[in-house]
Order: C-alpha cells, then structure tokens, then sequence
C-alpha cells in the first residue's frame, strides 16, 4: 500500500490530494430516513415522553406489526406500553377509545384502514362526538393509525381511500402525511392533541427515503395541525395534493418545467381542518389549480377544495375551470394493468395541467 508521502510525490501537489478526498459539508450533513422510520421514532419518543400514551393493534407487540411500524417497542417499553390485540377491530378500537375517555392517549393502529370499517362506530359515534355530545366534560385524546388506501395487488376490499369519509366528520382530525418529516412532526402533533385524530398514512412509500433535518429529528419536534407547506414554489398552476398524491405532483412538475411551466404543488398534510389560505394564496398567484388524489372522485377531497376556492375571493383570480385528477369510479380490480389505470398516473396530471392552460 502507497504511503501518504507517496501519493504527494505521485501527484506533484499536496492540494491535488486534498481536494481528491474532499467532500462538501452538505454531503457531511444530509441526512434521510424513510416513513416507517419516522413513524417508529415518533411513537417511541411520545410512549417514553408520556406515561399515559400505549400502542394498541394486531400484531403490534412481538411481531413488531404487520408492517414493521412499531419494531422494538414491545422490547423497550413491554406488554403495559405495545398491547396486541385480537382480530376485532371493534372490540379493541372501543377499548382504545374508552381508555381515552378515562385519561390515556393510546394510539390505535388499524392493519389497514379497511378493517376500520369494523370499528366505525367507535371512531365516528363514539370518539367524534363524544366531547360536543358531553359539553365538553369528556375529551377523547386518541389516534386512529395505519395505512389507507390502494397497496399493491390487494384488490377491491382491501383499496381503498378513507380521506373523504373520516374528513367530513365533525369532531375528528384527519392528517395525510407524505414525507418523514410530516409523519415525525404530525403524529406526535395528533399524539399530544386532545381531540380524536385519523392519521391516514401510504403504505405504497412506507419503505421510501427522505431527507430530514437535525431540527426534525429532535424529540421535541411538532408541526402545526391545520397547516399545509409549499412543497415547490411555481408560478404558472397549483397542484394541491396529499399523501402519495404529492410524489405523482413533484414528479409531474419536474417533468413540466422542461415545457417551460412551472407548477406550485401543495401538500395539504391535513384533510380536516383544511388549509384554505395556503391554497388560496397559490391560486391568486398560479390563476389555475389542479387538485391530484387517489381516492374515488364523487364527494372527493378535490371537490371540497374546488368548492371553497369557487366559495372565495380566489374565484376571481382563476383564468379557467379547476380541474380534479382522481382515481377511476370503480372498485380497484385485482390485475395489475387495471389497478394501474384506475389510480392517478404522471400523464394524467401532465394532461390535466396542459388543458387548465390551454396548451
């Protein structure tokens, strides 16, 4: 092996060699993690910060859950603090949701919101309602979480998007994170937060890396419920999206901008309430809007946005009708080919926004 000495003479120049392993501080400091990773961290930090907060679900203790969201926790914090269930979505979301009521602040994982259709009951009628219906004596400080929406070769039953169902119930928070930093800074938000929340969450990105923050990686991290974020800054349409929808956005813009138009894609983070004046502030400024989902396209999260805007001042900024990308009116097939062409694509938002500017 050359000695250091070596490689100088070699190369002539002692700086030749620093800047041949030199590496820029942002390289030193960039950071990432995926969402399983962030989920994880963010229900470990809120059960070791508060004695009142315990996982509850199926297979959540010695499996480290269906999808490995709650890996280690049943070691580090035991059978009080990650409590397996039986298969009765019913049964132990009542459980959950009564704990709350008596001063606990569980977290009530659903192997996907599919199986919450069980439990509906226990989520609208009882912890929704609960806090109006008592005048405010009894407040239900729980989490409804897991993964919502199409997966991958799970057909009809097991497809679909509760973003519009939860989101029009009084009483409840709906969150729809996309990135870690969402999933970090919103779940201990929902986990803190006195009222009832569904964080709906994507497994199709649980595995997918993200850049993170020193700042979002503190324990001590939160963001605001109730608040979207420009996920990139445009001036020509908005795209306002949520969850995996904002993946197909970013990608649609990057793939728009070598057309010379520049897209504003929102990430609304939450469904319920709603961030009006982040997406009326674009749409004044793009004069065009697009809204992208997965979920079925009648009573959708994009009409209720298009209805507001239509509802607002911003009506008068729009130079032409709004347009929805949404999943196919149907139940999600089985076969691949179907289930692909039934949910939002690139094309369909690179068609969308050529046509909202008449291009």
């Amino acid at each position: 092996m050359k000695s250091v000495k070596d490689l100088v003479k070699a190369h002539g120049s002692i700086i030749l060699l620093r800047r041949s392993l030199s590496l820029t501080p942002r390289a030193l400091a960039e950071k990432t993690i995926t969402i399983r990773e962030a989920i994880t961290q963010a229900m470990d930090e809120e059960i070791t910060r508060d004695d009142r907060v315990f996982l509850m679900g199926e297979e959540v203790a010695q499996y480290d859950g269906a999808y490995k969201m709650s890996k280690g926790l049943w070691k580090k914090h035991g059978d009080k603090r990650i409590v397996d269930t039986p298969i009765t979505e019913m049964g132990f979301a009542g459980i959950a949701t009564g704990a709350a009521m008596a001063g606990l602040r569980p977290i009530c994982e659903f192997m996907t919101f599919n199986f919450s259709m069980q439990a509906i009951d226990h989520v609208i009628n009882s912890a929704a309602k609960t806090y109006y219906m008592s005048s405010g004596k009894v407040k239900v400080p729980i989490v409804f979480r897991g993964p919502n929406g199409a997966a991958a070769g799970v057909a009809a039953q097991h497809s679909q998007d509760y973003s519009t169902w939860y989101s029009q119930c009084p009483g409840l928070k709906v969150i729809a994170p996309y990135s870690a930093e969402d999933c970090r800074g919103l779940l201990k938000a929902a986990v803190r937060d006195d009222d009832p929340v569904v964080f709906l969450e994507n497994e199709l990105i649980y595995g997918q890396q993200f850049p993170i923050s020193d700042e979002a990686l503190s324990a001590d991290f939160v963001l605001p419920i109730g608040k979207g974020k420009i996920e990139r800054e445009g001036k020509h349409v908005t795209l306002a999206s949520y969850s995996i929808g904002i993946k197909i956005c970013l990608e649609a813009a990057k793939e728009l901008e070598q057309n010379g138009i520049d897209c504003e894609v929102i990430n609304l983070r939450t469904l319920r309430p709603l961030d009006e004046d982040i997406i009326k502030t674009s749409v004044k400024k793009t004069h065009h809007l697009v809204t992208v989902e997965f979920g079925w396209p009648q009573c959708s999260i994009g009409a209720e946005i298009i209805a507001r805007i239509c509802e607002s001042d911003a009506f008068d900024y729009l130079d032409a009708p709004p347009i929805r990308v949404t999943g196919a009116d149907v139940p999600l097939a089985y076969a691949k080919t179907l289930e692909q062409n039934s949910m939002p694509q690139v094309p369909n938002v690179l068609k969308s926004v050529k046509k909202v500017l008449n291009k």
